[in-house]
């Protein structure tokens, strides 16, 4: 019933251009209940606010960032001052409700957990869908923690937001030996979400950066060891996507680190046909030109401070 009221307090409003005390009367309710409809009404998506303009820098901004790397650009307006936290959370917030048109039934879904995409999964505008899967991409488990609290509560809000079913991929971050990934790798069990993996539709994930004022999850949980450390230091690493290392020019299939992740190749999450990665900072800057030179990235959702660093020479 509040959904109907919603949406008809919306036609009325941003169609018909009534004003809210006519909308009132027409509704028999009060103008308070009326600015309540249309605030439920944006807020779970049923209407989509877009803002056009050739003055917009934003804008702008989004255009310079298509015509040089060929993705798709949501540049997100946030002031300098911001504080990395608040960034992020501005980030997340616009970010959550661009993906609702994204997701469609019969999907497969791809989540790679991590800071970014848990602060997306908190602001998730829920939308009905049939038939889909939400699928866990990279592995979450370190000599610490099983990784399963963690990574199933953003699998959680994603699956309650689109109704889909939640399917967990239950193997380490990193395994100790690339032997062993192997072995498991082959077992059916684990087969079957690999398999997922190479059926997603749509891939949503951040960029692991190593000097993030907000850290990566994978430098800050404990799942890499000193020596990991110093190999990727070496390999003159500058990022990861889904615990997968990549450098500057995007190469990353001779890094050895990468022979023990738990977690597709890149390869497999660009065969996905929408490539959602969503960036909050300057100081990821380095992390997302290395995604892009990889051609991970068909869609970005990204801060204006982010897109002008990743434009200059």
């Amino acid at each position: 019933m509040r959904t109907q009221q919603a949406l008809r307090a919306a036609h009325l409003y941003y169609l018909q251009d009534l004003t809210m005390d006519a909308i009132a009367d027409e509704l028999g309710t009060s103008r308070s209940s009326v600015s309540r409809l249309l605030k439920y009404a944006r807020d779970t998506g049923l209407v989509d606010i877009q803002i056009r303009s050739p003055l917009d820098q934003a804008a702008a901004l989004s255009r310079s960032i298509r015509s040089r790397f060929g993705v798709h650009a949501h540049v997100v307006p946030v002031p300098d001052h911001t504080s990395d936290v608040d960034r992020l959370e501005r980030v997340a917030l616009s970010a959550a409700r661009i993906l609702t048109q994204y997701v469609e039934s019969n999907m497969v879904i791809g989540i790679s957990w991590g800071s970014t995409v848990s602060a997306v999964s908190r602001y998730l505008v829920p939308k009905t869908t049939h038939g889909s899967t939400v699928v866990q991409i990279n592995g979450a488990a370190n000599t610490r923690t099983t990784g399963i609290v963690y990574a199933s509560e953003i699998l959680r809000r994603f699956g309650e937001a689109y109704g889909a079913f939640v399917q967990q991929f239950p193997v380490p971050a990193f395994f100790d030996d690339p032997s062993t990934k192997e072995a498991l790798f082959r077992e059916r069990s684990i087969r079957r979400v690999l398999d997922l993996h190479e059926r997603m539709d749509l891939v949503v994930f951040g960029v692991g950066a190593p000097q993030a004022p907000v850290p990566s999850h994978v430098y800050s949980g404990g799942y890499l060891d000193p020596s990991d450390r110093e190999d990727l230091a070496q390999a003159e690493v500058v990022g990861d996507v889904s615990t997968v290392f990549y450098r500057a020019d995007g190469s990353w299939k001779d890094i050895g680190v990468n022979a023990r992740a738990g977690a597709p190749d890149l390869d497999t999450i660009k065969r996905a046909p929408r490539r959602v990665c969503v960036v909050a900072g300057r100081s990821k800057a380095a992390s997302l030109r290395g995604a892009l030179a990889a051609g991970l990235i068909t869609d970005l959702i990204l801060d204006e401070s982010v897109g002008q660093a990743i434009l200059e020479p």
